[in-house]
């Protein structure tokens, strides 16, 4: 019982059992959890990595629902001189999808340019916010100002001041931060990777170490009116992340009345992230990258991989004792995962398998930001997740307790052992923490 709670989270330190007892070939990438280098490509390219998309009604200013997306994993504020910075090549962005088909109906698209250094603070850049409504686009936002990253008290003197200058108004009545905070995600990754070690009992009451404590981010929050977002129907939207990367094409082009090659630029994708921990749990290493290049309204060829999830018939092989884990027709993890849930109707979005978050608007905000219930609807509190994401739910213990079976009646109490952030969130926009600063380096140690 002691690893059952961590076996969830540990395909990747299990490869060559996962391999052995299954017949979809390859073996699962070493991987962090929550999107935290979860494929093998992108894990070569971490500026361009998505880590973790939340959404939900904004407590303090609940006529607006604030979406955060995190990018570039495991960010050291000490790593100087070449701090961490958005990659002015790519295209960051954000989508909504307020009828339901997987296919973004608002698109807010950023891209960033770095500015001349001044000193030792060259993390400061200037970006783009372009936002598309169906076929029409426009700027609603030029020459905004990142903040630049924690470096210390005398590069950087009164940070979280700094950091709030970072908060712009677009003109399509939205606010907007982009800029270095803390990860506000949370769990016991190094203890998973470590041969599927667990520090405290079964990891439901606690003993855990927090992996991400000390590390920072890079995030795109924004936060937008309701009246926006609301499709007057259901009230159901849902939203994922993504990143991309420009990429040249030769094709055969007209010019003059004559046959020419001409060489085209266009985006491709290279990371999405919409409900937490399903490209490392769920989607098996040889078509990860795929997955991360695919849109969510074709999501339909990834159902086997819910609805006869891997991890089911691990367990049973290794503990029979606290099965039978059910290993097929799995329609809770579909339900949930892919559709939103429909009985009882919390979040369903309608036929279309898609990765979203689903966030139902008509469910009002329960508590200030880090003061939900950290196990969301498991736990008694609609306004959570798998209802749209808040920063404080603990996405590690309720993912283990829905794939052990907690909607079909096989109830246990899993968990990492890690319940909440080791720094407090701020009670208002953007929420995330200030960065660690590179001079404190919380993970150093003094010598005397």
């Amino acid at each position: 019982m002691r690893k059952l709670a961590v076996l969830l989270l540990a395909a990747a330190a299990l490869a060559a059992l996962v391999a052995a007892l299954t017949s979809r070939g390859g073996s699962p990438a070493t991987a962090q959890a929550s999107s935290h280098r979860e494929a093998p490509l992108i894990s070569e390219d971490p500026s361009a990595d998505n880590t973790d998309t939340y959404a939900f009604r904004s407590p303090d200013a609940p006529d607006t629902v604030t979406i955060i997306s995190n990018y570039i994993p495991g960010e050291d504020p000490a790593a100087g001189p070449n701090w961490y910075t958005f990659s002015p090549s790519a295209r960051y962005v954000i989508y909504a999808d307020k009828n339901g088909d997987g296919k973004p109906d608002l698109t807010w698209r950023f891209r960033f340019k770095n500015r001349a250094p001044v000193a030792f603070q060259n993390t400061q850049q200037e970006y783009t916010v372009t936002r598309v409504d169906g076929k029409s686009s426009r700027v609603v936002g030029s020459g905004l100002l990142t903040p630049p990253d924690n470096i210390g008290p005398r590069s950087t003197p009164g940070y979280h001041a700094l950091a709030m200058a970072g908060i712009h108004d677009l003109n399509d009545g939205s606010k907007v931060f982009a800029g270095q905070r803390d990860d506000g995600f949370f769990g016991d990754i190094g203890a998973v990777f470590d041969l599927v070690a667990i520090r405290k009992g079964t990891g439901a009451t606690g003993g855990g170490k927090d992996f991400f404590a000390g590390y920072a981010v890079h995030a795109v929050s924004l936060q937008v009116p309701l009246s926006q977002l609301d499709n007057g129907g259901n009230h159901i939207v849902g939203f994922w992340s993504a990143t991309e990367r420009p990429v040249t094409k030769v094709i055969l082009a007209k010019w003059r009345g004559r046959k020419v090659l001409k060489k085209a630029t266009v985006w491709k994708q290279v990371s999405r992230l919409g409900e937490p921990l399903i490209n490392e749990l769920l989607i098996p290493t040889e078509l990860k990258d795929k997955w991360n290049a695919t849109t969510p309204d074709k999501d339909k060829q990834f159902e086997q991989y819910y609805s006869s999830p891997v991890l089911a018939k691990l367990l049973n092989q290794l503990y029979p004792q606290f099965g039978p884990f059910q290993e097929t027709n799995r329609t809770d993890l579909v339900s949930v995962l892919l559709t939103g849930l429909k009985e009882p109707n919390l979040n369903y979005t309608g036929a279309t398998l898609a990765d979203e978050i689903r966030l139902n608007l008509a469910i009002a905000p329960s508590a200030p930001v880090g003061h939900g219930n950290r196990l969301g609807v498991l736990g008694g509190d609609l306004a959570g997740y798998p209802n749209g994401r808040r920063l404080e739910d603990d996405v590690i213990d309720i993912s283990e307790r829905a794939v052990g079976g907690v909607l079909i009646g096989h109830s246990l109490p899993l968990g990492d052992g890690v319940d909440a952030n080791d720094v407090s969130y701020m009670a208002t926009f953007p929420y995330q923490a200030d960065p660690f600063s590179g001079y404190e380096n919380t993970k150093g140690q003094q010598k005397p």
